[in-house]
């Protein structure tokens, strides 16, 4: 059990869940909580650590659930830990108990494009972990086969958004690019649709159709999508809004319409 804060693995460990320049550099990332856990790919865990405590509740409960998630722990190894270490290591004020390390999943852009009817989310320069968290849940939940961001958006393995997504940072594709530019093109050559979410879009949303092959471009959370970017799109479209605001939260955008596409779909 490691009982010391100044222990080299939970500096590592620190290191992980607060740079991403570390995380970057070995190849890794840290989830938090129970349910990260329990759906973690098996072959995608590299270290378990868990407060004693919660190892020992795990250990004797009668619960189907707990004992399922103990056969797997002990399955793959861990590392016992004490509450002020899972403190120390822990990204959130009151941590669940166990932290899982894992290595970074590795998506090919060609096959990602080849889905049959495929439906993507291309993010340009998004900030908020949060939003890219949930925009992350609410794509595997309307059936998005890819996220494509570029390279300046939050970085999809920082602790929070790692939170956000609730499991689905493990089953949704997701790659970043430099540029959005060679996407497109291979994108219009595929004959994907491309839709800019802009403020110059007269169409609605719901005039068009997303059945066939289509890819939804969504630009920063306060400027909004880069001129280059916006003209390389095939279509813009926009969402309606009553009152003043001129645009919504880039999740909630998403959110619409990923189940407009879902909605024509089913």
């Amino acid at each position: 059990m490691i009982g010391s804060t100044a222990n080299p693995r939970i500096k590592q460990l620190v290191q992980w869940q607060t740079k991403a320049r570390e995380r970057k550099k070995d190849n890794v990332f840290v989830a938090e909580g129970i349910k990260m856990l329990e759906e973690a790919p098996a072959d995608w865990i590299l270290d378990i650590y868990i407060n004693e405590d919660l190892a020992n509740k795990f250990k004797n409960s009668k619960n189907n659930k707990e004992q399922a998630l103990w056969n797997k722990i002990v399955q793959i190894g861990f590392v016992t830990v004490t509450g002020e270490v899972m403190k120390k290591a822990a990204d959130t004020k009151s941590p669940q108990g166990v932290l899982t390390v894992l290595k970074r999943p590795a998506y090919d852009l060609e096959k990602m494009l080849s889905v049959e009817n495929g439906l993507y989310l291309v993010l340009e320069d998004l900030q908020d972990p949060g939003n890219l968290g949930t925009i992350i849940r609410t794509g595997e939940s309307a059936g998005v086969n890819g996220i494509i961001m570029t390279s300046k958006t939050v970085d999809i393995f920082n602790p929070k958004t790692i939170r956000s997504t609730m499991g689905s940072v493990y089953r949704v594709p997701f790659l970043y690019v430099e540029t959005l530019s060679e996407v497109l093109a291979k994108m219009r050559k595929k004959g994907i649709k491309t839709y800019a979410a802009h403020l110059e879009g007269e169409t609605y949303y719901n005039s068009f159709s997303f059945i066939n092959s289509t890819a939804f471009i969504i630009g920063n959370e306060g400027m909004g999508l880069k001129k280059q970017t916006a003209e390389e799109a095939e279509f813009y479209l926009k969402i309606p809004m009553a009152g003043q605001a001129e645009s919504l939260n880039a999740a909630i955008a998403s959110a619409i319409l990923m189940y407009e596409a879902y909605r024509q779909r089913n």
